[in-house]
Parts: structure tokens; sequence; C-alpha cells
């Protein structure tokens, strides 16, 4: 039997389950909101960042993630939050929130600055191990999500796949989007091949995401 191309990540083996466990019960602590490279915090420990289109699930990701409320607040504008925020997870990470992208009430000028500066931050931050990127379950790779996987490609910025909402559809529609984000991934050189299934709502695939972040080196 011909293995899929882009499985779904293995349940980590114990060692990394309890690492992640571990990571995230520790202190996570909002560092600060950055509009502008020189306002990077210093590079000093391993980076993971978070990138997704506006409405997919980041914001209550991330908070499922480091299991606070209200660490990554969501908004009801899209493409509000404007900045690149940093938390820290202990001593050893950084775990990079992105702004959402491919919201259409921004204006011109605000979308052409924080592609800028996306750009900036993916090409010169050398501790950034590896960018997550966030895909609806619901919906697959849609045109705006390749604008970000070309980018990241040309960055050379290795970047996986995190599938959110994973419980708003059946078993059957869900195999199917996965199917046709597989389809995309093979196009583009920096993805990662496997694929992390997430409901931050059941709480799926959570530990998993933890462990990758935990062990990444």
């Amino acid at each position: 039997m011909t293995p899929l191309p882009f499985p779904l990540a293995p349940d980590p083996e114990e060692a990394a389950l309890e690492a992640g466990r571990l990571l995230f019960a520790g202190p996570v602590d909002f560092v600060k909101g950055v509009v502008a490279m020189p306002g990077l915090p210093p590079a000093d420990r391993l980076e993971v960042c978070f990138a997704g289109r506006s409405n997919v699930g980041k914001s209550s990701l991330i908070n499922a993630l480091t299991g606070r409320k209200a660490l990554a607040r969501a908004s009801n504008t899209p493409g509000r939050t404007q900045e690149i925020n940093f938390f820290a997870l202990g001593p050893s990470r950084y775990l990079v929130d992105l702004p959402g992208y491919g919201y259409a009430e921004a204006p011109v000028a605000i979308v052409e600055k924080w592609q800028r500066l996306l750009r900036a931050y993916l090409a010169g931050r050398q501790t950034l191990r590896r960018a997550f990127v966030l895909i609806d379950t619901r919906h697959g790779v849609k045109s705006v999500d390749e604008e970000i996987l070309t980018l990241l490609d040309r960055s050379a910025v290795t970047f996986q796949v995190v599938m959110t909402k994973a419980d708003k559809v059946s078993k059957v529609e869900r195999d199917a989007n996965v199917d046709q984000v597989r389809g995309a991934l093979a196009r583009h050189p920096a993805a990662y091949p496997e694929i992390v299934v997430t409901s931050s709502e059941k709480g799926d695939g959570i530990e998993t995401l933890r462990a990758i972040i935990a062990t990444l080196e």
C-alpha cells in the first residue's frame, strides 16, 4: 500500500507528550507587540510562528495550546490586529502570533505595510524554526492561503499545516478537504510532510501540537 503524501501527524511518543505538557504548563507571558523590525525582541531562543487568514481560529488555537482563555485576543473586525505578537514559553521558546491575512476591510496601505514587515521577519529571523499555517478544515486551502505558502517557500521557512475547526464538519467532508490540502502542499517545497488536524473546542490535536513545538531543535 502506497503511503499517502502529507500524512496526518502520528500520535507523539510519551516523552514528547510529556515535554509538550511541561512546556505549556509553565509560564506563558506576553512579551511585546512589534510593528517594525527594530522592535523585535532579541533572537536568543528558538521560536515558532502561527499564521492564518482572518477568522481561521488562530486565537482560539493559541489559547487552547497555552490553556489560557484570553492570551491571544480574537477581534471581531478581521485584520484589526496589525502587530507581530511575541509570547515567551518559559525561558526556551517564543510563540509568535502573526496578524491574520486575507481580510478585505483593512486599508491598502496598512496591508502593504504588514506584508513588508512579514517578509522581513520571515526572511531575517534566524531563530525561527517552523511556521504553523492554519487552514480551516471546512474550506481547505484557498487562493489567499497560497500567497502565504509561496512567501514561506521563498523565505526558505519550513512550514507545517494545522487544520482547525475539525469538529465543524463531517468525517467525509474532513477527509475530502484533507486530500485537497495534500494536493496543494505538493506544490510547496518548504512544506513539512505532516498535517495536524485540530479542534480547539474538543481539544483534538492539541497535545500533538504541543509535543511538536516542545521537541523542535
